[in-house]
């Protein structure tokens, strides 16, 4: 960081030499939260997000918020009145939707491993299911027969084509999502024929994605997909997901996503849909980008350590809490988030220092040779872009630490 903030860090408004949540300093958080390490997320960044997408985005697009990137009841209740549709993942995942008073109609359901209680789950509450397999489609058939609803689908699409330089490609070649496009011919007649009623195409080509030109073919490509499959749909399409993939600046180098871009092509393809499939709402569906950024986590310095001239801060978190920002959650080269010492901005001298956590592996590693000031025992360490895949994608029992508190301030 050479004594410069990360663009995410600015985010985040600061009370003297401290990172505020909320408008409350970083020393104030911690007390409220009774103990470290935490997780504190700002209702005013995740409101200004939707805000900047609503901007740029065709009024016909609908925003939906994937609740995987971050599950916190607290936070889903609050997303749920600043977009217009919630996507899950898991049948947990759909109560929380549920209890966050989300209309069921605006509930869709994904993933391509459906246990047949969370099918007869989705059912049940009358949520969208996006079918990815024909034992799904036939697993439905029975759960409506046993319950006499009859089930909302979509197919999700395993499309011929990827969404270049994505963090994880969830779309293209051989993949466990979706049903391959070629196949989806036959699993739309079967649908027809068991009676279900098909509502769209869900078509996610892949995630944390910055360039808006990959983005924009990707999505140009789901609608052509779809007009092209909707011949051999039973009923008219409804709604098109074209997935997210939209991504944040997490390493140094990595330039924020340009959105305008996105918005100015949706509007043509929002056009092009009215003529091509009258009565199609294109959907958007987003997860971190909408809650990433405005999330910190926050452990504090234990003990100070110098061993053979390098300096290791080691903290009361680390990975068991935060796997993605140990570089253990899919990054091939470790690379240092956003980190720095939350009760000492701007405070010198400075050091080279490392931050690690408590566990018994060199793995539990927050930031590896970074500029910081000068820290002790009891200061606050921040890690930001931590809103999303942070408590829940992390071995929260992995040498049985306590669990760190999530609070949406």
């Amino acid at each position: 960081m050479s004594g410069t903030r990360h663009p995410a860090a600015t985010r985040f408004h600061t009370i003297g030499h401290e990172v505020a949540v909320g408008g409350v300093p970083l020393s104030i958080l911690a007390a409220r939260a009774g103990r470290t390490p935490f997780y504190a997320y700002d209702r005013t960044l995740l409101r200004s997000r939707v805000d900047e997408l609503r901007a740029v985005l065709p009024a016909q697009v609908r925003l939906h918020y994937a609740i995987k990137a971050n599950p916190m009841p607290a936070l889903v209740s609050f997303m749920v009145n600043k977009v217009d549709g919630l996507d899950v993942a898991s049948g947990s995942e759909l109560l929380v939707a549920l209890d966050s008073g989300c209309d069921p109609k605006e509930i869709s359901f994904a993933g391509p491993g459906k246990s047949e209680v969370e099918l007869a789950q989705a059912v049940a509450a009358g949520v969208l299911v996006n079918v990815e397999s024909s034992r799904e489609i036939h697993l439905l058939t029975q759960i409506a027969e046993r319950l006499g609803c009859k089930p909302r689908v979509a197919v999700r699409v395993n499309p011929d084509f990827e969404l270049k330089s994505s963090g994880m490609k969830m779309g293209g070649g051989p993949k466990q999502f979706g049903i391959d496009a070629e196949q989806v011919p036959a699993a739309l007649d079967e649908i027809g024929r068991r009676g279900l009623a098909f509502e769209g195409f869900h078509i996610f080509s892949g995630s944390q994605n910055l360039r808006a030109e990959a983005i924009c073919e990707a999505q140009s490509k789901a609608l052509e997909l779809a007009v092209r499959l909707s011949a051999h749909a039973s009923a008219p399409v409804q709604s098109i997901n074209l997935g997210g993939g939209f991504g944040i600046p997490y390493f140094p180098g990595d330039k924020p996503l340009e959105i305008a871009p996105i918005g100015e092509q949706l509007h043509g393809l929002v056009a092009s849909a009215s003529q091509r499939l009258p009565g199609a709402a294109l959907v958007v569906e987003l997860g971190r980008y909408l809650v990433g950024e405005a999330g910190i986590y926050v452990c504090r310095v234990l003990d100070r350590k110098v061993s053979r001239g390098e300096v290791f801060l080691v903290t009361d978190g680390g990975l068991h809490h935060h796997l993605s920002a140990s570089g253990n959650f899919g990054q091939v080269l470790r690379k240092n988030y956003p980190v720095e010492i939350g009760n000492r901005l701007g405070a010198g001298p400075r050091e080279v220092a490392s931050i690690v956590g408590p566990l018994c592996t060199p793995l539990d590693l927050l930031a590896d040779r970074m500029d910081f000031p000068v820290a002790a025992s009891g200061d606050l360490v921040v890690v930001y872009q931590s809103g999303a895949y942070g408590l829940t994608a992390s071995p929260l029992q992995f040498l049985s630490h306590p669990q760190p508190v999530e609070m949406l301030v």
